[in-house]
């Protein structure tokens, strides 16, 4: 089949390089002029394939007054005029219970152990060099409380495959020592040593270099702006692009929070809305004083990767619509946390600012598969996940279009359901 694949960040171009695999002609178009430029270039760079709890969860509710009032607040809302806020946040909301966590969680540790499984055999991947580290994860808790409900989600995780244990304050410290600023406030900690980290930027950039070769196949099209989707019927006709129009037996929506817009071009009304992050990478100027492990602060919901020399410090969910500039009130607080836990570790705290706006859907779910719109598959709404459901994502994609079963259950995932 010829198809095209519209967005280079991780989730176009994992989804490119398995089509490829396939036999398939595949094209790839972005807006950018290099891979990897949306959400993808510099996040949180975890792979957490044994953490994916959703955002909506029963704890919003007793902070819900922090996050709409609250000016340090990790989440933050500002009311603004678009109608898609308030019904995004309203279905948020709706999906704060504990029964709904529990099912959206066991959908995603699915997707994320099938997206682990698809790294781990992708040799091809594997020989990139995008710092990828099989270093585990630490989520460190500051009150016996939070302590306690995160002991009863390890249960939950660990009966359907993953290997978390909680441990204590000096467990934490064994585990990851240059926690010992924070010590006096560290109630404990669950470790997953099956987590991993990588570069998200540097996996885009050495995946289109592979795939624009001659063993990868794939050609792309980038600084190419997508107008508009052209829909006859219910088929998907062609793609009008700044370049004119591209047409193909198959197309892939994989443009991350630029998918709502496409969509609505056609009829079809998705349920992602941008939650705002932002990260620093920090050179590191004392290897004994930076983590070696993957670390979650959750008082501040703040997340710390080791990338080779460079410490990514990312955190911040804020729902202020498509803004997409860096709010320096927000960054300071970042780099405030990050000099506070780890006041050894880095150099220049303003180094590398970023910020991305993640495509979130209400129930923290991504959209994956048909539409109803026949030759239109959807691979978007990943949120905070998409490095780490990236490759499972992409293996269910090749799954529907090679008439393959999905390996996993694509009800859980339908754009109807979200």
């Amino acid at each position: 089949m010829d198809i095209i694949v519209i967005g280079a960040g991780v989730i176009g171009l994992t989804t490119a390089r398995r089509l490829a695999q396939d036999g398939h002609r595949v094209r790839v178009i972005d807006r950018a002029p290099v891979a990897g430029q949306g959400a993808s270039r510099a996040n949180g760079a975890q792979l957490s394939y044994s953490y994916v709890a959703p955002m909506a969860d029963p704890s919003v509710w007793a902070a819900l007054p922090k996050y709409l009032f609250g000016s340090d607040s990790p989440m933050r809302f500002r009311p603004g005029l678009d109608w898609r806020q308030y019904h995004w946040l309203l279905k948020f909301l709706a999906a704060c219970t504990r029964r709904e966590a529990l099912a959206t969680t066991e959908k995603l540790l699915r997707l994320a152990f099938l997206s682990r499984d698809e790294l781990h055999a992708a040799q091809d991947v594997r020989q990139l060099d995008f710092a990828w580290a099989r270093s585990g994860k630490l989520v460190v808790y500051s009150t016996a409380a939070g302590l306690a409900a995160a002991q009863a989600q390890a249960d939950f995780q660990n009966a359907r495959g993953c290997r978390q244990q909680a441990v204590g304050r000096d467990g934490c410290l064994a585990i990851e020592p240059a926690l010992a600023g924070i010590s006096g406030r560290i109630a404990g900690g669950i470790f997953t040593p099956d987590d991993e980290a990588c570069d998200p930027h540097a996996l885009c950039r050495g995946l289109a270099e592979r795939l624009a070769g001659p063993a990868g196949g794939v050609e792309f099209q980038f600084s190419r702006r997508v107008l508009r989707l052209h829909r006859t019927g219910r088929r998907l006709a062609g793609i009008e692009t700044d370049a004119g129009l591209f047409t193909a037996d198959a197309y892939v929506l994989a443009a991350g929070l630029e998918s709502r817009a496409l969509a609505e071009g056609i009829g079809l009304s998705l349920p992602i809305y941008p939650v705002k992050g932002y990260s620093l990478s920090l050179p590191i100027a004392n290897d004994d004083a930076a983590p070696r492990v993957s670390v979650t602060d959750t008082l501040h919901k703040v997340v710390y990767a080791r990338l080779g020399g460079m410490l990514r410090v990312a955190g911040m969910a804020d729902l202020v619509g498509a803004d997409a500039s860096i709010d320096p009130a927000r960054l300071g607080q970042l780099a405030r946390q990050a000099r506070e836990t780890f006041p050894q570790a880095a150099i220049a705290p303003e180094t590398g600012p970023w910020c991305g706006l993640r495509p979130a859907t209400p129930k923290g779910l991504p959209l994956l598969g048909d539409c109803g719109i026949d030759g239109l598959l959807l691979n978007t709404g990943h949120g905070a996940l998409g490095l780490t459901l990236a490759f499972g994502s992409a293996a269910v994609i090749a799954a529907g279009l090679a008439g393959r079963p999905s390996p996993v259950a694509l009800a859980d995932f339908s754009h109807r359901a979200a």
